[in-house]
């Protein structure tokens, strides 16, 4: 099963895009992060036409996550038990955000995730950024003990730079968000809940998934790794190749994200469905 990882940035900007990706790479699950767009405006019969369900989460203009799936799209959730909700005004309502969407896709439990940016190291939005990452943490630690052997895929836009090697300069981060002590222990605490991170093995000549718009980035390779699937350990043994579609990122009018694809050698279980 070939699964991807995309933060679109705007699914009705780039749907077009999106279906060529899909097409041109015989994705059979996409996780895509950033559509930003409510439910209703989210371009359905584009990809319906083309053979996939659509799982969408979005609300407004902001945020927006959705699963593309030819393989079936079964147990839909559209968020993760107790997810932490936000709003700037600590008095006010902390509203839960479109920043998760679970389905079960060819046996596998598939989350499409797009965790907080944290803004900054003051902000209230880095403290929801961490609540989030931490909550996210008990439900795998939850699902994993309740059944040890589970195909499980967390992937997405994570907002965190595991490692210095994962930005262009890691002094230029220095006192902002993504590198920081406490984001790194969070990531690093999904893996220590059963979850092995499986695109690095694959992508180390490529290793950068994002490039800011600004100065120039992504023509001097300045970028950082922060889209990743986590896979448990039943699936992530199944992993047998990846990449980051580099050249996505290069056309005219992309997305600022460049997809991140895993294949996973599942056995005549997933053929039977397939």
């Amino acid at each position: 099963m070939r699964i991807a990882t995309w933060n679109v940035n705007s699914a009705r900007t780039r749907a077009d895009r999106m279906a060529d990706f899909l097409r041109r790479h015989e994705v059979d699950v996409l996780a895509v992060q950033e559509t930003k767009c409510s439910d209703e405006k989210f371009p359905y019969a584009r990809f319906e036409e083309m053979g996939y369900q659509v799982a969408h989460v979005g609300y407004h203009q902001w945020n927006g996550v959705a699963l593309l799936s030819r393989v079936g799209l079964k147990d839909v959730r559209t968020h993760f038990a107790h997810q932490p909700g936000f709003a700037k005004d600590p008095a006010a309502e902390q509203a839960r955000e479109a920043r998760a969407v679970g389905a079960t896709c060819g046996g596998v439990r598939v989350w499409s995730l797009y965790v907080p940016n944290g803004r900054e190291i003051a902000d209230r939005h880095y403290d929801y950024k961490l609540r989030w990452l931490w909550t996210l943490r008990d439900q795998v630690t939850e699902h994993l003990a309740a059944d040890p052997g589970a195909r499980l895929l967390l992937m997405g836009d994570f907002n965190i730079a595991p490692r210095d090697e994962d930005v262009w300069d890691v002094g230029f981060f220095e006192g902002r968000t993504h590198v920081t002590e406490p984001e790194r222990a969070a990531f690093q605490a999904l893996e220590e809940a059963g979850l092995r991170e499986v695109t690095r093995q694959f992508t180390e000549q490529t290793r950068y998934t994002y490039w800011d718009y600004t100065a120039g980035r992504f023509g001097k390779n300045e970028g950082m790794r922060i889209d990743f699937q986590l896979a448990s350990g039943a699936l992530a043994d199944c992993a047998a190749s990846g990449f980051v579609d580099v050249e996505e990122r290069s056309g005219k009018g992309a997305s600022d994200h460049a997809p991140v694809v895993v294949d996973y050698r599942l056995g005549p279980d997933f053929d039977s469905v397939r």
